[in-house]
């Protein structure tokens, strides 16, 4: 089984279907649920995130799609919504991250009002 993200003409992902695998029964299925859904469509792993294929595999456009993530024909890459006006794509992972790194002891909560950390609890 395959997934595949809907792309609306905003190139927002609007549905994420599972579907057949990319040419099984020697058809482009791409092309054929976009022309299902009369959209454009593009194949996307649960596995890739970060532009990594957990199974050590080959990553799906840099992350596993979302709807309302972006999808960016240039990088040909998916793109979650940005978390907060403070944060900047990484162009390597296409993950968005914080203005400071996310301390590793305890639960922590981002500020933006502050441009912070805060521990929520350890």
């Amino acid at each position: 089984m395959a997934h595949y993200a809907i792309i609306d003409s905003n190139n927002i992902v609007v549905q994420v279907i599972v579907g057949k695998d990319e040419g099984e029964d020697g058809i482009d299925w791409e092309e054929h649920y976009g022309n299902f859904f009369n959209l454009v469509c593009k194949r996307t792993s649960y596995n890739t995130v970060g532009n990594t294929h957990r199974s050590g595999g080959i990553p799906y456009r840099k992350n596993f799609a979302g709807i309302g993530y972006t999808y960016d024909p240039a990088s040909d890459s998916f793109i979650s919504p940005k978390p907060y006006p403070s944060w900047t794509l990484n162009e390597s992972t296409f993950l968005w991250e914080a203005p400071v790194p996310k301390p590793y002891d305890g639960c922590f909560a981002w500020n933006e009002h502050n441009l912070t950390w805060e521990l929520i609890h350890e």
